[in-house]
């Protein structure tokens, strides 16, 4: 078994898919549009489908705004370096809502980053022992 994908519904797929290819550096791996339920689903990630876990954006055709809720917490993305990223993230017009550091009482770095509909994605710097926080 394997994790193969987490589904975010966005109001905007174009403005998505720009944020997650051009900003965050993922690909579009698919797309495919339900005319009779009025949906289009993109998957977007780092890799091959059958290598990695993806993102599935689900566009509704006619929502253009969801709540967020207060359970749903944050994607995780590891950088080989979150403070080049967060400088590139910016650069694109990316919203860097932390800024680069170590995370409250322990000694992994982190930052945030908002995407067009607002949801959390926590960059974490990458390291050798991931067991450490």
């Amino acid at each position: 078994m394997r994790l193969l994908h987490t589904m975010l519904r966005v109001a905007d797929l174009d403005k998505s898919i720009e944020f997650y290819t051009k900003v965050l550096g993922m690909k579009e791996l698919r797309r495919a549009d339900n005319e009779e339920y009025r949906y289009t689903l993109a998957f977007v990630g780092y890799g091959d489908e059958k290598d990695t876990t993806v993102l599935e954006l689900t566009y509704n055709w006619d929502t253009n705004r969801y709540d967020l809720g207060n359970a749903y917490g944050h994607i995780a993305i590891e950088f080989d370096d979150i403070y080049k990223a967060c400088d590139d993230i910016k650069a694109a017009g990316g919203n860097v809502s932390r800024e680069p550091g170590p995370v409250k009482g322990g000694s992994t770095e982190i930052a945030f980053v908002k995407d067009p509909d607002g949801y959390a994605i926590e960059l974490i710097q990458k390291k050798e022992d991931m067991s450490k926080f």
